[in-house]
């Protein structure tokens, strides 16, 4: 498997610690049957600032030591980017590094709400060819609360990435049930781990891809996996047709 969203680079956010931290993720991504991880530090959210240039060099150290280590693991660049109004000036000054240098961009917003110029921007993205791919839509209150937001960002050219922990429950009942309707209604175009640790916020790709497989059958769970390696390559991923989140059988999950 490859997983496209993980904290795993040592000492610059939230995620691993130490190099020592970041040696153990690697193992548990490995004994998960993770081959390739793209590390998606946090960028330009109030708490930390981590440019392309700061970036690159981490990898290639992280690489080294895990070959030396003899964890077969790829580690790749990217970054997790807190949607912010200077966002297309970060693209042209080359501080936002793209997953893999591909066309695919995350985009984080906050919390408890979608800023009211994000579709604005998520266009002025791709005006600029980049595909803004929105990470875990399903944990953002006010898309949990008016889906059609998130509806109408996808209609519009925006991917989204819903993650592991979420869709098998670790994050509670309700963002797991809203992780389903998100899925059946094409709006999920990635599972990813989002890890930051070995603990509470480890991978859980494998029992997350077989509790998909046993819910919606081995297709999904091949969509979700070829489209992170069609990512990786900078190819077009598979999208279905997008459809609202019904909203009779949303409310009955609360």
């Amino acid at each position: 498997m490859i997983d496209i969203h993980c904290h795993i680079l040592p000492g610059i956010d939230d995620g691993a610690q130490s190099m020592e931290d970041t040696i153990k993720m690697a193992r548990a991504a490995v004994d998960e049957g993770i081959h390739t991880i793209i590390a998606t530090p946090h960028h330009k959210n109030s708490k930390y600032d981590n440019p392309k240039e700061f970036i690159l060099p981490i990898v290639e150290e992280v690489n080294t030591v895990l070959n030396n280590e003899g964890v077969d693991l790829k580690v790749l660049p990217g970054q997790e980017v807190r949607l912010y109004g200077d966002v297309i000036e970060g693209i042209e000054k080359n501080e936002l590094l793209s997953l893999n240098n591909t066309q695919y961009l995350f985009i984080e917003f906050p919390s408890n709400h979608v800023p009211r110029y994000a579709e604005r921007l998520l266009f002025d993205l791709q005006l600029k060819e980049v595909t803004p791919i929105i990470v875990h839509p399903e944990r953002n209150q006010e898309i949990i609360e008016r889906p059609e937001v998130l509806y109408n960002l996808v209609k519009k050219g925006a991917l989204t990435q819903v993650t592991a922990s979420s869709v098998s429950g670790h994050f509670g009942k309700k963002i797991r049930n809203f992780s389903y309707q998100l899925i059946e209604a094409n709006l999920t175009h990635f599972i990813a781990s989002d890890a930051h640790n070995v603990g509470n916020r480890g991978f859980k790709m494998a029992e997350t891809m077989e509790l998909i497989e046993s819910k919606y059958g081995i297709d999904l769970v091949y969509y979700f996996q070829e489209n992170a390696e069609l990512l990786v390559q900078g190819n077009h991923v598979y999208q279905e047709t997008p459809e609202p989140v019904k909203k009779k059988k949303f409310l009955g999950i609360f």
